[in-house]
């Protein structure tokens, strides 16, 4: 796929794997360029923000921001910059989440985690620069709409802070050991994962012509759906997928008595949920007809993905 204006008709008729690695590449393409230069001062600190979010990763979010930017015709390269600045919030929670003080793993993606491969206080450093750099990306580019761009960024600040997934990390810390009812958990995985997969799909939307309040609306519907979606699939994952696979430490949730769909349904009825949500996300999209394929193929996606 090329860079130029013709790449989304290009897109529209590949079949999916393809249109996903071509999303993939062309971000991760984006971040290498949006990222301070590894030699650049201060260099560790530069080469391990580079470490941490050009390491592979299923960039599922920055998919989302493309697919769900068909919906409203648009144009990549506003996509692109979204995508990025989405992901680089996604990169910085991991980094922060691996830490010592929070999950204290020490595998990410398949290669030692960034404060294992560096130091803790790097790691840290890393987490808040690639924050800033998320929203530096976002406010400076030009998307011709200033009161549009200043939504897309008052919409990623709160998916990213206390009242988002700072906030469900919190919730996480202190679930440790204690047993938490489903409206509880969702809360906290609507906060925790959701809320920036929401705001993955939102930004998307944004990025072309406005939609109308029943097709927002809608796109809200499925966004929230999908966020629990991909939750569930992961605490499914975590319980019967391999640190190979996974690309990071399996098991970890049980071992640490952290609540989890399957500790609180069991292994099949967190089945049976993931492919009610699925389900439900589906049919939030059917006023979109055809414009939604690629969401449609996505939900597919992370409902049966095994890693």
């Amino acid at each position: 796929m090329n860079p130029t204006g013709s790449w989304a008709d290009e897109a529209a008729r590949l079949p999916f794997p393809d249109w996903m690695h071509g999303v993939q590449s062309r971000v991760g393409t984006a971040l290498a360029r949006h990222l301070p230069p590894a030699e650049a001062i201060p260099g560790r600190l530069h080469q391990a923000m580079r470490y941490a979010t050009l390491n592979g990763g299923k960039r599922v979010r920055p998919l989302l921001v493309f697919a769900a930017g068909e919906l409203s015709a648009a144009p990549p390269p506003r996509l692109e910059i979204a995508a990025c600045a989405v992901e680089l919030i996604h990169s910085y929670s991991l980094v922060h989440d691996d830490l010592p003080c929070m999950d204290d793993d020490v595998l990410r993606r398949g290669r030692p985690t960034c404060h294992v491969e560096y130091d803790e206080a790097t790691a840290l450093l890393v987490g808040d620069s690639l924050q800033s750099l998320a929203f530096e990306i976002l406010a400076r580019a030009d998307f011709a709409d200033s009161a549009r761009q200043l939504e897309m960024l008052a919409l990623l600040a709160r998916a990213s802070g206390s009242c988002g997934m700072a906030g469900g990390q919190a919730i996480d810390l202190a679930a440790v050991g204690r047993t938490l009812d489903q409206p509880e958990l969702e809360l906290m995985h609507a906060l925790k994962t959701g809320a920036l997969i929401r705001a993955a799909v939102l930004l998307g939307g944004l990025c072309g012509t406005a939609l109308g309040a029943d097709e927002r609306e809608s796109l809200d519907r499925f966004a929230k759906r999908a966020g629990l979606l991909f939750q569930v699939v992961d605490d499914i994952l975590d319980c019967t997928a391999s640190t190979v696979t996974l690309g990071k430490t399996a098991g970890k949730d049980a071992a640490a008595a952290k609540p989890t769909y399957v500790s609180l349904m069991g292994l099949e009825r967190a089945r049976e949920f993931a492919a009610d949500l699925g389900r439900q996300a589906l049919a939030a999209l059917t006023i979109f007809g055809e414009r939604s394929r690629r969401l449609v193929e996505l939900t597919d996606f992370i409902t049966q993905r095994k890693f």
